[in-house]
């Protein structure tokens, strides 16, 4: 491997070190993750696990606001793609443009994160073999 080799497979390494990527399968975790949004295609990608993230995602615009709340609406099939956010700690519902945003960060917690069925069955189970009260409400 030559030195400008070794600098691109270096250069990549670091990238991938400093934004990670996220599996396609929605049941890891995203908490941290900021995805690239250099093509439509990812910026399309990453809209989409945003939307379907049960936390809060901090968003940075290209005229330098910050915003911080839960998407829970788009319009992608718009002349002028859009989102919806509802901002945190207060009741603006904000429409924001796809063009608009030059960075996404999913930066709350996934509420239902280890929330699958599988795992209240099986804590069920565990409770009721256990002789533990197993009540079929869900946890608090």
């Amino acid at each position: 491997m030559d030195q400008t080799q070794a600098q691109s497979a270096s250069a990549g390494h670091d990238a991938q070190a400093a934004n990670p990527p996220t599996p396609a399968d929605s049941s890891q975790p995203r908490q941290g993750w900021a995805p690239p949004l250099t093509s439509a295609a990812e910026r399309e990608f990453a809209i989409a696990k945003a939307l379907d993230y049960r936390g809060d995602v901090t968003l940075f615009l290209a005229d330098g606001k910050v915003v911080e709340g839960y998407i829970y609406d788009r319009r992608h099939d718009v002349a002028e793609p859009y989102l919806r956010v509802l901002e945190k700690d207060t009741d603006q519902r904000l429409r924001l443009r796809y063009a608009d945003l030059v960075k996404l960060v999913f930066s709350g917690r996934d509420t239902a994160e280890g929330k699958t069925w599988e795992n209240w069955v099986r804590k069920y189970l565990e409770k009721k073999a256990r002789g533990e009260e197993a009540s079929l409400h869900a946890d608090e």
